[in-house]
């Protein structure tokens, strides 16, 4: 008896160090994946996807292109790690990715959204858990409504958008000057990864763009793999703490619910996952719609760091670039807060519009289904595919 209580505990200790190892080699992989992505576009040649995504792109529709990819996958990280793949690759401009990255934090609400329809059965927890999921889109909604004309008129204005420009200058920084370079072993990892995928696609392809196409596709599934696995492996070694951490932060607003609201979806590298486990407790009344509120923007803060870390293994010419597109992400969400969180008078725009409509959707519950269907699906697929 002895012996299997000491086997258990021994157990329960290794545990840990092998999940937290599961998940360093699939970042590994991860990034390898972004790598293989930006070097498969490349090897396509100039062009390919400047038919699909070239500068002359409609910034509405670059942005209804970002809410449909991540509604489809599920996953803001996954679409942004993405957009930094397709800017390294040099196919694709800063300035036609960032209504991108506006389009991928609208809808990376949809899942918390979707969670709220649970608590359809039961009027009251319902009405409260459909406005903490939906003063996420509002916050988002409105962040987009705001800054992507800023954006679009400094453009016009400079040549460049002030989140873009911005995002340039501290790329500069952290990309370094020109002159002795430091080659980081890290990097050499990472494209010694990408040329093992590389030579073994070699023999299922001789022709250079199959070759470059099957490169690209492969990347996407690693990167989708990778980062799901990863979440899963996040969440088991932090979830058993996850309600603990919330729930010692229930009484916390203001920057404390921001701070927490952005460890916990680092932690567990899922904005969805933060924001999906506040939906329940606001339903039971556990936490208020202004403290649910507080962690949502703090993990929109969170989710820009698998962009940070998907841009760091570019190198090259679009070195900066991808940065560059990394930090609009971050940017942006910090402008959100300024303009929709800080002020006390905004702050309670989103709230407001979020009890607003789920007052409405408490009396019809069909019409909540529909909001999430034709928001983040029907009408993004429609006039994307329709107008391009």
């Amino acid at each position: 008896m002895a012996e299997t209580s000491r086997l258990r505990v021994t157990s329960s200790a290794i545990t840990p160090w092998l999940n937290g190892l599961a998940a360093v080699v699939l970042l590994y992989l991860f990034l390898v994946g972004v790598s293989c992505l930006s070097g498969g576009i490349k090897g396509l040649g100039a062009g390919v996807m400047n038919q699909y995504l070239g500068d002359d792109l409609n910034p509405f529709l670059a942005l209804l292109g970002g809410i449909l990819a991540t509604t489809l996958v599920q996953s803001s990280s996954v679409t942004t790690a993405l957009i930094v793949g397709l800017v390294a690759s040099g196919e694709v401009a800063t300035g036609t990715a960032v209504p991108m990255i506006m389009g991928a934090n609208i809808g990376t609400t949809v899942t918390n959204t979707i969670a709220s329809l649970a608590h359809a059965t039961r009027a009251q927890e319902f009405k409260r858990a459909f406005a903490a999921a939906t003063c996420h889109d509002f916050f988002n909604f409105l962040s987009v409504i705001v800054l992507l004309p800023v954006e679009l008129l400094t453009r016009a204005m400079w040549g460049e958008g002030i989140l873009e420009r911005a995002a340039r200058v501290v790329a500069d920084w952290t990309v370094g000057s020109t002159g002795a370079k430091y080659k980081s072993p890290f990097k050499a990892a990472i494209k010694s990864g990408r040329e093992v995928v590389k030579d073994g696609l070699g023999f299922f392809a001789d022709d250079q763009k199959l070759a470059a196409i099957l490169l690209a596709l492969v990347g996407c599934v690693i990167i989708f793999s990778a980062l799901g696995l990863i979440v899963k492996v996040m969440r088991i070694l932090v979830m058993g703490k996850f309600e603990g951490y919330i729930n010692r932060f229930l009484g916390s607003g203001g920057i404390v619910g921001i701070v927490v609201g952005m460890v916990l979806t680092v932690m567990v590298q899922s904005s969805s996952i933060t924001t999906s486990v506040m939906v329940p407790l606001a339903g039971a009344g556990l936490v208020s719609l202004g403290q649910v509120f507080s962690i949502t923007v703090g993990a929109n803060i969170g989710t820009t760091v698998t962009a940070l870390l998907a841009s760091m293994v570019v190198s090259g010419d679009t070195m900066q670039a991808a940065r560059q597109i990394a930090l609009v992400h971050l940017f942006f969400n910090f402008a959100g807060i300024a303009v929709w969180y800080l002020p006390q008078l905004t702050r309670k725009v989103p709230m407001m519009m979020a009890e607003a409509m789920a007052e409405y959707a408490t009396g019809a519950k069909k019409w909540a289904l529909f909001y999430v269907m034709a928001v983040f699906y029907g009408l993004p697929a429609a006039i994307f595919f329709l107008t391009r």
